[in-house]
């Protein structure tokens, strides 16, 4: 079943490399995004065997409908470069391009044999199951990836660099010939892209024990989901908890792959990578790669809808499927149980991701059933109690709502508090410093949110409070923004909710009536549209309410938070 042979890489050799960067300085030069980085990385290293670039329109075509590709390869993700309009008009096929890192470093040449413009919405459908903005793979797809794509075949010359965990990131050829070295024949990989507690170590020494095999514990640390915890906490994590498995059977190894968290053809296809990396059997788990609820407030997927589709393929992978219930705590025992196998009348203990991290978040203890003191040492390290951790509070509304003025009385409330450093980022000042050269046209508005978004992350990471005030009409770069700071702490949106009547009556600065007689151009509430957020942690009125009480519902909203003390 094993082949720890070499795998076909896509690599030329040093000289060629050297010749080709040469040769490249006068090609057109795509910059990756870091999702195609990792695709690339994973393409050249033949992870993704047997794949030799970036898919074109059949395969693409073919893979979308099918899961296969055209020649029949069972193959479950659409490999895909997107690119701008604008940068693909100046690309014909037959044509080659220089694909570079965002330093400008060039990593392979792409032979552009393919160019076309994809139907997102049925990608996403067949896909991912849901054209769903709730899902972070739809969500990349209509609102970043670009909307050309580009097929061919690649030629690499300089694998991606990568500066921290060096030791523990190997390429499928380096794997096999550890195993080979080892001595290693039947190998199961764990995928996971969340810290390691003590089921999943009882989920992975029952899996190696059940397929008498050595274990490959076998982390996701490219793209994962927005909101996960980072990937240098949980190595830090990983490596902590090691010696709680034995060094001669177990080895811990990075994937740089970018999730897409698609459940079962997700499944399907880190089974393939598994594979291509050396492997035999390949624990799957209950929702494997599930990314959460749809707008439905349902999950995308089965629980175990995943592994009904990789154990249907397994043969034909020639991979071993090692299927896992949820593994759940018995306090009469004192041990871990699959879920199913729970001795009747017995006490089951669980936490959810959610109660980790409100935990976490406020403070309190986590049990030593749960996880490793030294895991949650680590995680406490990059999470800190909720009123230490920075925040962005985050207003929008029309023109003349009061959001300047309510974010001005908010800043002074929370200085008088003292902790934190406060940075009150409003659009007026915002447009003088960091976006004086812009308009308001759609892309220059979006510009300017994703800056002052950008900072904000910045000042939310360094654990201070950003206050932004910007107008904010589009539903889709507030979510950016939410994710952007989401990964770093607390984001708060507040909508101003004064009627666009109530704006215009106070027109403070005459840019309605301007708006009105077609002076401005593109307005917002006028000519321009405004989507009223659906769902913000605050709705404040200023119709009727002084400002101080405005400020107020938001001080008490924080506090209701543990954002601030009370």
């Amino acid at each position: 079943m094993q082949n720890l042979g070499p795998i076909p890489e896509l690599y030329v050799s040093a000289d060629s490399a050297q010749k080709l960067k040469v040769e490249a300085g006068n090609l057109p030069s795509h910059d990756l995004s870091a999702r195609q980085i990792c695709d690339l990385e994973l393409l050249m290293n033949g992870g993704f065997f047997p794949l030799k670039g970036f898919l074109g329109q059949a395969d693409y075509d073919s893979v979308v409908d099918s899961m296969r590709l055209k020649d029949g390869t069972l193959w479950p993700m659409p490999v895909t470069l997107d690119v701008s309009e604008a940068f693909a008009d100046k690309v014909e096929v037959g044509q080659d391009i220089a694909l570079r890192d965002q330093e400008g470093v060039i990593l392979a040449v792409l032979s552009v044999t393919d160019k076309w413009v994809p139907n997102k919405a049925v990608e996403a459908e067949k896909v991912f199951g849901a054209d769903d903005p709730a899902h972070p793979a739809v969500n990349y797809l209509h609102n970043k990836a670009g909307k050309v794509y580009l097929g061919g075949p690649i030629t690499g010359l300089t694998p991606p660099v990568h500066y921290d965990f060096k030791a523990r990131r190997d390429t499928p050829n380096e794997l096999r010939a550890f195993f080979r070295k080892m001595g290693w024949r039947r190998i199961v990989a764990f995928q996971t892209r969340n810290p390691l507690h003590r089921a999943h170590q009882e989920l992975t020494f029952r899996a190696a024990r059940e397929a008498q095999a050595n274990l490959l514990i076998h982390p996701v640390v490219g793209m994962t989901k927005p909101g996960d915890v980072d990937h240098f906490t949980r190595v830090r994590c990983y490596e902590a908890v090691l010696d709680q498995y034995p060094s001669s059977t177990t080895h811990l190894s990075l994937l740089n792959l970018a999730m897409r968290m698609a459940g079962p053809r997700e499944a399907l296809w880190h089974a393939i990578i598994r594979k291509n990396h050396g492997l035999t059997h390949f624990i799957v788990g209950r929702d494997h790669a599930g990314p959460g609820k749809n707008s439905q407030g349902k999950d995308f997927y089965d629980p175990y809808a995943a592994q009904d589709l990789v154990r249907q393929h397994q043969a034909e992978i020639g991979i071993e499927m090692v299927d896992f219930k949820q593994m759940v705590y018995v306090q009469e025992k004192a041990q871990y149980f699959p879920v199913d196998e729970v001795p009747a009348g017995s006490t089951v203990l669980d936490i959810s991701g959610t109660e980790l991290r409100r935990r976490l978040r406020e403070g309190l203890e986590i049990p030593e059933w749960f996880s490793f003191p030294e895991v949650v040492k680590e995680l406490r390290k990059t999470s800190p109690a909720r009123s230490k951790q920075g925040f962005t509070v985050f207003f929008t509304g029309f023109s003349g709502s009061g959001k300047s003025t309510i974010a001005n009385a908010l800043m002074v409330k929370l200085m008088e508090m003292g902790g934190r450093p406060v940075t009150l980022l409003d659009g007026d000042v915002v447009r003088k410093h960091l976006s004086s050269e812009l308009g308001f046209s759609k892309e220059h508005r979006d510009i300017n949110i994703r800056r002052i978004g950008y900072v904000a992350s910045e000042i939310t990471k360094n654990g201070g409070i950003a206050i932004c005030a910007p107008i904010a009409p589009y539903a889709t770069t507030r979510r950016e923004v939410r994710e952007m700071i989401e990964s770093f702490g607390a984001f708060i949106e507040v909508h101003v909710a004064t009627s666009i009547d109530e704006c215009e009556r106070r027109d403070r600065k005459g840019l309605y009536k301007l708006a009105r007689e077609g002076k401005i151009k593109e307005f917002t509430g006028i000519s321009d549209p405004y989507d009223v957020p659906a769902s913000p942690e605050l709705r404040v009125d200023t119709e009727g309410l002084d400002v101080d009480t405005c400020a107020h519902q938001v001080i008490l909203k924080l506090e209701s938070m543990g954002l601030i003390k009370g």
